[in-house]
């Protein structure tokens, strides 16, 4: 990023590498703003070191905040091929999951108690386990939609098991991440070539349609429950 070797970097060339991250304007504002301490527009290699790490932290669904600069978390993912830090396809694979075993096991039984079908539960019976949490309808909103990986309106097991990682996260007060972090991408769902963590910042059209077919479940049920905030 600092091509003319000059040890700091400008707020426009730092903005354009740090949107190969996959995270929203709002969260890599927040980076920003952590990293450029006194507010002067530029970045000593400090400062860049910082904000790297905080990428790190909120694709991996930490907190962004000076707090979680200490803590251990996997190298930033940038989608631009020339990028030494992007992490090749067998890498994102061969990441461990982050769905300990044991709670695997628990959130296994869970699932089976809610009587799937052929293996996948639908949106409505989901809904009571996820309104139960008591959490608040968009947060909600947004664990399924990152929990429902192939879009198709329904959770397979290893789907449930994201969407309950997500929930307790979320009731441990930490934030629900706004994509998919790679660890938590289930290695039945990964994809040799792509990296997982990179999920488009607009979706397509076509995702957009599926997203709000498969959101309002939540919703819907949401409005006739006593769940106001």
């Amino acid at each position: 990023v600092d091509s003319a070797n000059a040890g700091r970097v400008l707020a426009s060339d730092a903005a354009v590498f740090l949107k190969k991250s996959g995270l929203t304007d709002l969260v890599l504002g927040k980076i920003w703003d952590l990293a450029d301490t006194d507010g002067k527009g530029i970045l000593n290699k400090q400062e860049f070191f910082v904000a790297l790490r905080l990428v790190a932290c909120a694709q991996n669904g930490l907190d962004v905040s000076l707090n979680s600069l200490n803590l251990p978390v996997p190298p930033p993912r940038f989608t631009d091929t020339s990028s030494p830090l992007l992490l090749s396809g067998t890498a994102s694979s061969d990441l461990p999951w982050a769905v300990k075993l044991e709670d695997k096991v628990k959130y296994d039984a869970i699932f089976d108690s809610l009587n799937p079908v052929n293996g996948l539960l639908s949106g409505d019976k989901v809904k009571p386990v996820l309104l139960n949490s008591k959490l608040p309808v968009d947060i909600l909103g947004r664990v399924w939609e990152l929990s429902d990986i192939d879009r198709d309106g329904m959770l397979d097991r290893d789907e449930f098991a994201v969407a309950m990682f997500l929930v307790y996260c979320a009731l441990e007060k930490e934030p629900v991440p706004m994509s998919l972090p790679a660890a938590l991408v289930p290695p039945s769902k990964r994809k040799p070539l792509s990296v997982p963590g990179a999920m488009p910042l607009i979706p397509s059209s076509t995702s957009t349609k599926e997203s709000h077919q498969s959101l309002p479940p939540v919703g819907i049920l949401a409005a006739k429950t006593p769940l106001t905030q």
